[in-house]
């Protein structure tokens, strides 16, 4: 997933109820971790939902790999479009980017709850903080 793209089809996207559809989909696409993946110690915490983050270095390229799911679909939705933004960085550019700031510049934080905006906070802090472990 492209992050291009998604921008693109969340602006052109009229309403919530479209954008809403749109992160749907988005989750849809974004492959279900195996069990053996989801333990307590890849559950970022802060989040209402259950969320599985993975953050490692792909050495050959020096860009971040990650891998994440949810036990909610809106939230692997959005989990979706953050790895989307934070695919092919370096961990000097993760640790200061910021995809809370990309979620409130496509309108998504207003529409949701102030629990999800504190978990898609969360998320990005932990790839922040990871991402400024694997420099």
């Amino acid at each position: 997933m492209n992050i291009e793209h998604i921008t693109k089809k969340l602006s052109e996207s009229h309403g919530w109820q479209a954008k809403y559809r749109e992160i749907m989909l988005l989750g849809k696409q974004l492959p279900t971790l195996p069990d053996a993946l989801k333990v307590d110690s890849a559950i970022v915490s802060g989040c209402d939902s259950k969320v599985w983050l993975y953050l490692d270095l792909d050495e050959s390229a020096q860009q971040l790999v990650l891998i994440a799911d949810s036990d909610t679909r809106i939230v692997k939705g959005l989990l979706a479009i953050i790895i989307a933004a934070y695919a092919g960085k370096t961990p000097e550019q993760a640790s200061q980017f910021n995809a809370y700031e990309l979620f409130e510049s496509l309108g998504l934080i207003a529409h949701l709850s102030p629990s999800r905006g504190n978990g898609i906070r969360a998320i990005v802090e932990q790839i922040q903080v990871q991402a400024e472990i694997l420099k």
